[in-house]
């Protein structure tokens, strides 16, 4: 089927002239694209497990976006940036200067984040200055951020709140101007490490934490975290404790209990030596040990799935 052929309601008879409704015809294969779940969206992206931090974890963050050919050419000389949340949780929006803004932590429309952040971003190349995007259309066959952007690691900017929005934005008084004041008290103070990748210092009340994606692949990462585990080589220094890891968009998130008042700076350190630690339990071949079984499924037992 060609595809000029217009877009149809799922009862009207499918354009292809087979006299089938387009639901049982070609809407079906149509539908099983739409609906194909992607487990790991940002794979392929050179910076995925921060994609992954700002999508899921990060508050209030910004990271300048490099597009590639027919998207650099459609953004000219405006400036792209992916931001953690919009106002009103917009999937887009173009300020009056023309600057791009694309909401990362916007509702999923298909299966595959991916595809949904490259239609907003579509759609926000095209729009006119001073408006957002709303409600984009997602196209099963359409482009994904990995044909968007440029292989350009993300420099990512961890902000106390929103004001990365913009004054210029429409009715700066009204629900927009709410809306900014309510995700600003919402924000946990939280701080990017420097020495490591994708790794997150937050406070929450009293107590701090840190939340690192890693990029291993999920099996060989927990046999690694197992075999530190058991040898009582998991934590990020004396007074911290690992408390569990959670799945998102296919990588693993540790997370760690740091002592009380810690900052990011006092972890810098400590995630280093860890990250080697991981690297050389990951290069270990031998079946774990009984031992060490009993950690991975201590450590699977702690484990949940966001995404």
């Amino acid at each position: 089927m060609s595809e000029q052929i217009p877009v149809v309601g799922a009862r009207e008879p499918c354009p292809c002239g087979s006299g089938r409704r387009y639901k049982a015809c070609h809407g079906r294969a149509a539908a099983g694209r739409a609906h194909a779940i992607v487990t790991r969206p940002f794979e392929g992206l050179v910076s995925e497990c921060d994609w992954v931090a700002l999508r899921e974890i990060v508050p209030a963050a910004t990271a300048r976006l490099s597009l590639r050919g027919r998207a650099s050419s459609a953004a000219s000389a405006a400036t792209v940036t992916a931001a953690t949340v919009l106002p009103l949780a917009w999937p887009a929006m173009v300020r009056t200067d023309g600057s791009v803004y694309l909401g990362l932590q916007s509702s999923t429309r298909s299966a595959d984040a991916s595809r949904d952040l490259a239609a907003a971003l579509t759609a926000a190349l095209e729009a006119a200055p001073g408006t957002s995007v709303v409600d984009p259309d997602v196209d099963p066959d359409g482009p994904r951020l990995q044909d968007l952007v440029d292989d350009t690691p993300l420099t990512v900017e961890v902000h106390e709140g929103f004001e990365f929005w913009g004054a210029d934005m429409p009715d700066p008084d009204g629900e927009l101007a709410a809306s900014l004041e309510r995700a600003s008290e919402a924000v946990v103070p939280t701080e990017r490490l420097t020495g490591v990748e994708a790794a997150y210092w937050c406070r929450i009340g009293s107590r701090t934490h840190l939340r690192w994606v890693l990029p291993d692949p999920e099996e060989a990462l927990l046999d690694a975290l197992a075999r530190l585990h058991a040898d009582r080589e998991l934590g990020l220094g004396e007074g911290t404790k690992y408390i569990g890891a959670f799945r998102a968009h296919g990588l693993v998130v540790p997370v760690w209990d740091l002592v009380p008042g810690s900052t990011a700076a006092d972890v810098e350190t400590p995630a280093a030596q860890l990250r080697k630690r991981v690297d050389e339990a990951l290069s270990v071949s031998m079946p774990l040990t009984p031992v060490q079984r009993r950690s991975r499924a201590g450590l699977l037992s702690r484990q949940v799935t966001l995404r």
